[in-house]
């Protein structure tokens, strides 16, 4: 894998990058030329909160080359532990950044996840943004395939067969991220992208908040305005209250190499004190 100077900053259980979604790219399109693959998780408050909770999910995550702060209170939560996390970086912006750089580089894009149809025409609008970008395939594989070993392997087959550069799963995490680790066995030069409802924005499906909106914190408001129905449980009963949790934690974090110091100078000035009473004894 090239090496990369970006920091990474603990958030929760997972580490993610301190990194631009522009400088990103070019560590992807510089993996391209020196043959080596990798994988990108978008780690929003959702994903920690699922690694936090379960050890198994942290240990997929961190068995992914790049993890980004998909998520505001992810980007707050990595600056105030000390990192410079520049910016919000999310599966969806990534879908349209990726596939720009595979198009300067001549490079394949395979689009994985959505109902029948999505994929195919969230491939007709990338082509028509970036011309030259080539489309090995597309694939939606069906509703429950994980759990049948023959639908997992057709849609692992069908995808290793069309030999990509560039793989976009959009399945939601999990899911997603434990097929890419079943394509990477048999695809380790390929980038992969687990990108959650990326496809189907970049098919036009729905529209991203505005990017005031996003660059203030509040594109979580604008997806739950969208599906209420879908998202009010976890975002409102789940995530909020676990991203109020991380922001305390990483003030914790800061903090505690501040209290270690100090506590540090403490025990030195006891020590010192001692060692003058005792060069000094009193006189009577």
């Amino acid at each position: 894998m090239p090496s990369y100077p970006q920091a990474r900053v603990p958030v929760g259980a997972v580490t993610v990058w301190s990194v631009s979604e522009a400088d990103l790219a070019r560590h992807v399109s510089a993996a391209w030329s020196d043959g080596e693959g990798g994988a990108i998780v978008t780690a929003n408050v959702d994903i920690v909160r699922a690694a936090t909770r379960d050890p198994a999910l942290a240990a997929l995550i961190a068995r992914s080359e790049v993890v980004v702060a998909d998520g505001m209170p992810v980007v707050w939560a990595g600056r105030i532990a000390g990192a410079r996390v520049p910016e919000r970086v999310t599966g969806s912006s990534l879908v349209f950044t990726l596939s720009e750089a595979a198009a300067r580089a001549g490079r394949s894009v395979y689009l994985l996840g959505g109902n029948p149809g999505v994929p195919e025409a969230a491939a007709r609008a990338l082509t028509a943004r970036y011309p030259g970008l080539r489309i090995a395939g597309t694939d939606s594989p069906p509703f429950g395939f994980e759990t049948d070993p023959d639908l997992t392997e057709r849609a692992v087959a069908a995808c290793a067969a069309a030999n990509p550069d560039l793989v976009l799963v959009g399945l939601g995490f999990p899911k997603q991220e434990r097929l890419i680790e079943l394509l990477r066995d048999r695809l380790p030069d390929t980038w992969f992208l687990g990108c959650g409802a990326g496809i189907p924005m970049a098919a036009g499906e729905f529209r991203r908040a505005p990017g005031l909106v996003q660059r203030a914190g509040g594109e979580w408001l604008h997806r739950l305005a969208l599906e209420p129905r879908r998202l009010a449980r976890r975002y409102l009963r789940d995530d909020l209250p676990f991203a109020l949790r991380l922001l305390a934690g990483a003030v914790h974090t800061r903090l505690r190499p501040a209290r270690s110091t100090r506590s540090a100078r403490s025990a030195r000035s006891t020590r010192s004190a001692r060692s003058t009473r005792s060069t000094n004894p009193r006189e009577y």
